[in-house]
């Protein structure tokens, strides 16, 4: 049994919001590094050419729920430099503002989507219970 591809895409997002939660931190911890970048994590573009080839997931045996997997995920992350900040005298371009404005915006988006997928698995063990007392 498979999930949804909306399941599927819900956790690619909230392993993205952990792993981007991660990158803001280690800007915020360098923001007294000399010659410091700030650095992001590139997802979003990906997942529209990921969504358009549809999420696939393998499994050894058709009756086991499979669970997402990362590895056969065909959206891929990167982190990258964030272009036209503006430069502290040592060459560190972090502003903490910033940072923890990204922070607190991507934990409401982390909240959110971890609230979709218990919502989604609350939905499907529903189904399951229901199927079962037939």
């Amino acid at each position: 049994m498979k999930p949804s591809s909306v399941t599927q895409t819900l956790f690619s997002q909230l392993n993205f919001r952990g792993d981007r939660q991660k990158v803001i931190s280690s800007n915020i911890a360098n923001i007294n590094t000399p010659g410091y970048k700030t650095k992001d994590l590139v997802f979003e573009g990906e997942l529209k050419k990921a969504d358009e080839s549809r999420l696939k997931l393998y499994t050894t045996d058709k009756k086991h729920l499979s669970s997402f997997s990362e590895e056969n995920s065909p959206i891929k992350k990167r982190v990258v430099d964030v272009k036209g900040l503006e430069e502290q005298n040592d060459g560190n371009n972090v502003n903490l503002d910033t940072q923890m404005s990204e922070m607190a915006k991507n934990k409401v988006l982390f909240d959110a989507i971890q609230a979709s997928i218990r919502k989604d698995s609350s939905l499907f063990k529903s189904v399951i219970e229901a199927s079962s007392k037939n």
